[in-house]
């Protein structure tokens, strides 16, 4: 499956790795774009977000890696840098311009290989590629994303990674790149489980599970986390794009269930081009919304790998 990045100005390509199941995902906007972030959940692993802090003096950003591998794996945005700076963008300083980049990471160790991690040269390779088809499902940084976790690795599902657009009225566009590796499950429009924890070939309800308990949970080295873009090219400050991006995190609440646990750690970033009249209000709903449509696209796109079956597979 692909999806258009309908953004002018960012573009988005993969590095998957099918034999130790992990991958990174580049966020290219070389022109740059305003950005900010907002992080929930007891278990993030990111870099450089407090540049995106509206009290830091720089209010641009150029580039984003979202990547498997955990904490580990946060080196790989060295070459996205790289790449950006190959091509001579970046922050003007006195001397260079330097590329501000951050980057985010899911742990996804628990399906493949766990010596495997994306690199600096795989990120880069992703973002010599990146261009305005996405595809989507079990690549790049959703290549081991898994869903439904709540009674361990033999009752997971396959998680991915997904683009959803919505185009609102005065022509304000907002997309939302999504790569969903929750604890919990992922469920419908309707609120019934789409993806998630399953026991003798039917779904458990990862929430009911934990409110039936009499302790804690078992599943306590199947970190998670899932983190999520949202573009526009409406004309944003950094406070207003860390608005939308908390405002995103409802999307989350409305798709994953339960969500912004202790092991999971969820992030929105924000980011806008400016290219058109606004304002936060209308932006930061509609994120929400754009969120939650993309989170239920990457399992519904997603193909099984390591023994982890898909939305597909279980509905045959």
């Amino acid at each position: 499956m692909a999806a258009e990045v309908a953004i002018e100005g960012i573009s988005v390509g993969h590095f998957s790795d099918y034999e130790g199941l992990t991958g990174c995902t580049a966020v290219l906007a070389p022109g740059a774009v305003t950005a900010s972030v907002d992080i929930r959940g007891g278990a993030p692993g990111t870099l450089e977000t407090a540049l995106l802090s509206p009290y830091a003096a720089v209010g641009e950003l150029h580039g984003l890696l979202l990547t498997g591998g955990s904490a580990p794996a946060l080196g790989a945005a060295a070459g996205i840098s790289a790449f950006l700076r190959e091509g001579g963008h970046g922050y003007r300083t006195p001397y260079a311009r330097i590329p501000l980049v951050a980057a985010a990471v899911i742990y996804d160790l628990g399906i493949g290989s766990v010596e495997a991690l994306p690199r600096p040269e795989d990120a880069y390779q992703a973002a010599a590629t990146a261009g305005t088809k996405v595809e989507e499902g079990s690549v790049g940084a959703g290549t081991g994303a898994t869903v439904g976790k709540i009674l361990g690795a033999a009752g997971m599902m396959k998680g991915g990674i997904a683009l959803s657009t919505i185009r609102l009225g005065g022509g304000v566009t907002v997309s939302a790149l999504t790569v969903v590796n929750a604890l919990g499950d992922v469920v419908d429009e309707k609120g019934g489980v789409l993806a998630g924890a399953r026991q003798d070939g039917a779904f458990v309800g990862s929430k009911d599970v934990l409110l039936r308990g009499s302790g804690p949970p078992a599943f306590s080295s199947l970190d998670s986390t899932t983190l999520s873009v949202v573009m526009t090219d409406a004309k944003l400050d950094k406070l207003q794009c860390g608005i939308v991006a908390r405002m995103s995190h409802d999307g989350f609440a409305r798709a994953i269930d339960p969500v912004h646990t202790p092991v999971d750690g969820d992030c929105v970033f924000a980011l806008a081009t400016g290219a058109r009249e606004s304002n936060v209000f209308q932006v930061g709903a509609a994120a929400a919304e754009v969120v939650a449509m993309s989170i239920r696209r990457a399992v519904r796109v997603s193909r099984g790998l390591g023994g982890v079956p898909s939305v597909t597979d279980v509905s045959e």
